[in-house]
């Protein structure tokens, strides 16, 4: 079996009963800086030294079989340096190894800079896309930027302190100076900085400078005005596809946003 273990993303005490019971007895952890791994294990009072595998972006792929094979007689731990591994961390290839071998996979859940950073930004938690890390150079940055300017969902993105103020200017220029932007320093930490403000705003107050780990959580974009007249073609288009007229503009009315009336009697007028 491969077990995905979330480990804390800064405070060691949002570790879960269950990740040190599972370090306790595994025999095979596979991890992203078994450096890192050491330190967590000394850090959570866990005197089990199980066998530390790495397993970073250069090797896993050459690594996923091996660990495969292994994971058929005894369970294999999977960390990353901190939160879910294969969320913009290593695992992503080992598990489609071991999903295409027949191995099991499952998951220890717990903390994420993702779902934390979403939680604490302020901006809407019903719909969100997780974007990654921004590309390093700019061109490619103010690309991708731009293909998810009218996204409406709130999303969330990491970067590095040192990108931030050029990536939160990139913001700024392909979303609007105006986007709401929240950004997530060090979360569960000592620090832990929480800034809201626009796209501008935040980009300046990173050009002094800013260290620790960084979550940028960015508003979706605001949803356009329907057009009045757009929306009874709408209407009409329905009602000449076998619809009540009623109906029709009902439904293009929860759609659009317009008021229901209006629809029905502009559609009317024209019928007329």
């Amino acid at each position: 079996m491969i077990i995905l273990a979330a480990t804390p993303i800064g405070n060691l005490g949002d570790a879960s009963r269950r990740l040190i019971e599972v370090l306790s007895a595994a025999t095979v952890v596979a991890a992203e800086d078994t450096r890192v791994a050491q330190r967590l294990l000394a850090g959570l009072g866990v005197e089990n030294r199980p066998r530390l595998i790495a397993l970073h972006d250069h090797n896993e792929r050459e690594r996923a079989a091996e660990l495969v094979e292994l994971a058929r007689d005894q369970d294999v731990v999977l960390l990353s340096d901190a939160g879910m591994p294969t969320v913009s961390d290593p695992g992503f290839h080992l598990v489609e190894a071991a999903a295409a071998a027949g191995v099991g996979v499952t998951a220890l859940p717990g903390p994420s800079a993702v779902l934390t950073a979403l939680a604490v930004s302020g901006l809407p938690t019903d719909r969100f896309t997780f974007e990654g890390f921004l590309p390093r150079k700019q061109g490619e940055r103010l690309s991708t930027l731009r293909a998810v300017a009218a996204e409406p969902r709130t999303m969330v993105f990491f970067e590095s302190p040192n990108r931030l103020a050029a990536s939160l200017t990139d913001i700024a220029t392909a979303l609007g100076a105006d986007r709401r932007v929240v950004v997530c320093r060090e979360l569960t930490k000592l620090y832990e900085e929480v800034r809201r403000g626009t796209a501008a705003e935040l980009a300046a107050w990173a050009a002094e400078g800013v260290r620790g780990e960084i979550v940028v959580v960015v508003a979706g974009a605001p949803a356009r005005a329907a057009d009045p007249e757009t929306a009874v073609q709408q209407v009409l288009a329905l009602v000449a596809a076998g619809s009540r007229l009623k109906d029709a503009a009902a439904e293009v009315a929860e759609a659009t946003g317009l008021g229901k009336r209006d629809l029905y009697q502009a559609a009317l007028e024209r019928r007329g």
